[in-house]
């Protein structure tokens, strides 16, 4: 196997520099993966490269690839048109397989003398079926609503003209159901309602209420006002629906808005889409986790879309997919009107965005059954730590250095008991306060409430205080920490995290002394994996400093070549094994170089 591996990455080491589609066959010929590059090269040779780093799916596509093929391309937007037309056509195993379930979706209206109204996925025999429409979601939300509007039943019961008068269930109390079961609604009264129910259905909110209006004023003239207080109380309720909905998307522009949570096992790509201002349908589906995840998006868009004719104007998500622009041109291409990719920092919009990732990481936590045992966890937290509320998000923190050298901190957040990693921030410490571990803690936990005053409000980031703060240490940081805390006004929860003398984790430490968490087994696990993230948090980062500072010094030992050309050379290159080999020409192009020093950096190295 390791000789078949070493194979493929020289043959990959030898594709060009060029913008491609690649095609990952197995010892039978078949096609299990196909791919799209900005630069075959690098895309291609790493999956042959550290294959033990690669994700579980990757590692079994790879070790299953005997041989791949390549087609050329004269742009990466060819390559992504090649791509999704060979995907569809193959269906390779290991790709993001999207099934167009979507089918048509009816309205059924039943024949019996109580008529039922109900949404279907299909046509059903007997009654009769209005339709078809697209969206399963639409057609749910408009029986729901016309039922509520026009209070007909929820239930399952079946009426009849000599039916037994029964007692009305919770519905009718809370003003859902006008309870045709215990004879409170007439069967005249009752099909009357059906009616217009279906109208409701048919002609939209707006007419209805006009028809409705028009009712109730004549009701009116003739002196008939309990019609005409019935035909009010309705055009209440249709009003009321109607500014539930204004509340979801108040732009009216076609929207779809995209969220995707990766969980242990399972990641998923949750849809909203927004049509007219309402949400007219919601979709998600359950895709591998991806070691790229700007990748897997892209991937994902063009599947998706593919599927899709109602294209949107605008579609949102948290991060940019993989070539924003090329994916950009190409639902252009297919939508034939301007699309753009919209990505919200702040207001209702991320708000919405926000509600879609909370969806779709609920779907992930029931499929992979965390859900009730993460709120288990921080019920259990709550209940140790004497919190008022369970703690959903938590902060943590913990110093790094090298004998007062090059000291950092790492931030690492915990949301609903799961590494929430786009919250993770690094700190470099200042001044004095690097050479004492709590004076650098006090500096750290300073820096990030300062932060939060000038991002106040933002849902997300530094714009959010946590429910707990835990620090990696005992007393000693907690108490740096409680007068920063008091002297900035903030009233958030801190606890010290305890290590025993084989640096496991075993306590916490608050305000008012020591926590056994041993004794609580899901709370212990907890708090250890957390200590264990942010510790490792912290001294890469104290890793990843240490090195540049070194490779900075090497650099600076030659002649010529201060701090800012060897940081400029560094932000070129990345590596110093690629200064080495680079020419006095490649030398010469980095900012701030000339003919001298990069002759200088040359005869170093040679």
């Amino acid at each position: 196997m390791e000789d078949r591996i070493r194979a493929l990455r020289k043959k990959a080491l030898a594709l060009p520099l060029l913008p491609g589609v690649y095609i990952m066959r197995d010892a039978h010929k078949q096609i299990i993966y196909i791919g799209k590059a900005k630069a075959l090269k690098n895309r291609v040779s790493q999956y042959f490269t550290n294959i033990d780093k690669h994700l579980e799916k990757v590692r079994q596509m790879v070790l299953h690839v005997a041989d791949f093929d390549y087609i050329l391309c004269d742009s990466e937007f060819e390559a992504l048109v090649l791509e999704a037309s060979l995907i569809k056509q193959n269906q390779p195993k290991y790709n993001i397989l999207l099934k167009d379930d979507k089918g048509y979706h009816y309205i059924h209206v039943s024949d019996e003398d109580w008529k039922r109204i109900s949404a279907e996925k299909s046509q059903k025999p007997g009654g009769r079926n209005i339709g078809p429409y697209n969206s399963g979601y639409m057609v749910r939300q408009a029986v729901e609503q016309a039922k509520r509007v026009y209070g007909l039943p929820m239930c399952n019961k079946h009426f009849s003209d000599d039916m037994k008068k029964t007692r009305p269930c919770l519905n009718y109390y809370i003003g859902l159901c006008k309870s045709p079961c215990s004879g409170r609604m007439k069967k005249a009264e009752y099909l009357e309602a059906v009616e217009g129910a279906l109208e409701f259905i048919k002609k939209g909110s707006e007419n209805t209420v006009a028809a409705l209006q028009q009712q109730m004023e004549q009701a009116s003239d003739n002196l008939e006002f309990e019609k005409a207080a019935k035909l009010r109380d309705r055009i209440a309720a249709i009003r009321n629906i109607q500014q539930k909905q204004k509340m979801v998307d108040n732009s009216g522009i076609a929207r779809d808005v995209i969220a995707f949570v990766e969980g242990q096992k399972t990641a998923c790509f949750e849809v909203f889409r927004f049509r007219g201002g309402q949400l007219s349908d919601r979709e998600h589906f359950f895709v591998d986790p991806s070691e790229h995840t700007a990748a897997a998006a892209s991937q994902f868009l063009t599947q998706y879309y593919s599927m899709r004719s109602d294209l949107p104007k605008i579609v949102m998500m948290a991060e940019p997919p993989e070539s924003p622009e090329v994916l950009q041109q190409w639902l252009q291409q297919r939508a034939k009107h301007a699309v753009r990719f919209v990505y919200p920092q702040r207001g209702e919009q991320k708000q919405l965005l926000e509600l879609c990732r909370t969806n779709a990481a609920e779907r992930v936590a029931q499929k992979e059954g965390l859900s009730i045992r993460q709120t288990a966890v921080l019920d259990e937290l709550r209940g140790l730590t004497g919190l008022k509320t369970a703690p959903r998000y938590i902060e943590a923190y913990d110093i790094s250095h090298t004998a007062g050298s090059e000291a950092v901190a790492g931030m690492v957040v915990f949301k609903d008991g799961r590494p929430y990693k786009s919250a993770y921030r690094r700190f470099a410490i200042n001044g004095d306060a690097a050479q004492d571990d709590y004076a650098s803690m006090a500096q750290v936990l300073t820096r990030r409430l300062d932060e939060y005053k000038k991002h106040i409000g933002e849902p997300e980031g530094f714009g959010v205080l946590p429910d707990l703060i835990l620090l990696d240490g005992g007393a000693g940081q907690l108490h740096a920490v409680l007068p920063v805390l008091q002297q900035m006004g903030v009233d958030v929860p801190v606890f010290g995290m305890v290590k025993d003398t084989h640096h496991k984790t075993r306590a916490l430490v608050g305000r008012q002394g020591e926590i056994a968490i041993k004794a609580t087994r899901s709370v212990f696990t907890l708090i250890s994996s957390i200590q264990d993230e942010v510790h490792r948090f912290a001294i890469g980062y104290h890793h990843q400093k240490h090195r540049a500072n070194a490779l900075t010094m090497q650099l600076t030992s030659i002649e010529g070549i201060g701090e800012k050309r060897a940081k400029a050379l560094l932000r070129t290159f990345r590596d110093i094994n690629k200064i080495a080999c680079a020419s006095v020409e490649q030398l010469r192009q980095v900012p701030g170089m000339n003919e001298a020093a990069a002759r200088k950096v040359y005869a170093f190295y040679h």
